[in-house]
């Protein structure tokens, strides 16, 4: 995930991501928070994609928003 979009934006992304990604807690967020690659790891635990889905999903988030 681009580091960039996290930059200055971290508030308003993770509230997106809480919109589209319901099953992620304040405590996954924390831990993304710290290393953004950790995104891909908690969606796979909370969702079950494999590991190219997520990183996909994550492409299309970033994309959009």
């Amino acid at each position: 995930m681009n580091k960039d979009i996290f930059e200055g934006k971290w508030e308003e992304i993770k509230g997106k991501m809480k919109q589209t990604w319901g099953k992620l807690t304040d405590d996954d967020f924390k831990v993304i928070e710290g290393n953004h690659q950790e995104i891909f790891g908690k969606l796979q635990k909370h969702y079950g994609y494999s590991k190219d889905e997520a990183e996909r999903v994550v492409k299309d988030f970033t994309t959009k928003h």
